[in-house]
This record gives structure tokens, C-alpha cells and sequence, in this order.
């Protein structure tokens, strides 16, 4: 396995995860390709899980900044294909987003997780994560 920054060549995977691994099934290959070509490298990162050419898995990480207290690394996605889960590949794509975020002055990683996410919630506490409130998403389209 090799953690590198994800490229264009990912994409195949990297949609296929973000459509089963996250549950986005509606996601665009365009809108995904565009993304990642234009990622500001201060300020965002995708590092994927390589295993002999297969996108095992990926992790998207950005500095998140607010008023209140110090920059924090926010991790915005992490998949993994069911074929490669409970290996160690979610452990090291998680390692590599927080490496980053320390590179880039961050004090602390954050993220959210689905309420019925029970898996992931163990995982994250597995690797030192505590949940620290409980919060309700709003969203509103335009």
C-alpha cells in the first residue's frame, strides 16, 4: 500500500467510492474531475490508499478556520472499498490527513459523522477521537 495524493488517473475509483462509500450516488464525474483539478493545495488535500494501482480508499482534508479558536484539520471525506476494509487503509489515509494538517499549522483534526454511521463512530474513537457534542445538520439548497 502507498498513500500519495490522489491525481486525474483516480477518478474511476474515487467516484465510485464517493457514490457507495458515502452514499452521494448522485455525484458527477465532471463536477468531481473539476474539483480535484482546482484543489488549493494550502488549503486542501486528497490522498488516496494505492494498492498496486486500485484506489483502495481516499481521504479529503482542508484547514478549517473559524473565529473561536485555531486552525483545525477538517476531514471532508474518507472511504474505503469494501473489499479493502478492516486492513489498516482508513488508519493510514487518516494518519496521512493528519500529518498534513500539522504541516500546515493545524492544532487539531475534527469531523462529522452520520448518526447511523455505528461503525465509523468506533473507528473514529479506535484512533483517539472523542465526540465531543451531539449536532443536528441543516442544509438548505439553492
Amino acid at each position: 500500500m502507498q498513500i500519495r495524493h490522489a491525481t486525474e488517473n483516480d477518478l474511476s475509483d474515487l467516484l465510485e467510492l464517493i457514490r457507495k462509500g458515502l452514499g452521494y450516488e448522485d455525484a458527477q464525474e465532471d463536477f468531481v474531475s473539476a474539483n480535484l483539478s482546482k484543489l488549493p493545495p494550502e488549503r486542501e488535500a486528497v490522498f488516496v490508499a494505492d494498492v498496486d494501482g486500485v484506489t483502495a480508499g481516499f481521504i479529503h482534508v482542508e484547514v478549517y478556520s473559524n473565529l473561536y479558536f485555531g486552525p483545525v484539520g477538517n476531514i471532508l471525506g474518507l472511504a474505503v472499498k469494501e473489499e479493502f476494509r478492516r486492513q489498516g487503509f482508513a488508519s493510514e489515509l487518516l494518519r496521512a490527513a493528519e500529518n498534513w494538517s500539522k504541516e500546515k499549522g493545524c492544532i487539531g483534526m475534527r469531523l462529522n459523522s452520520g448518526g447511523t454511521r455505528h461503525g465509523a463512530h468506533e473507528f473514529y474513537r479506535s484512533q483517539g477521537y472523542d465526540n465531543e457534542k451531539t449536532q443536528i445538520r441543516f442544509l438548505k439548497m439553492y
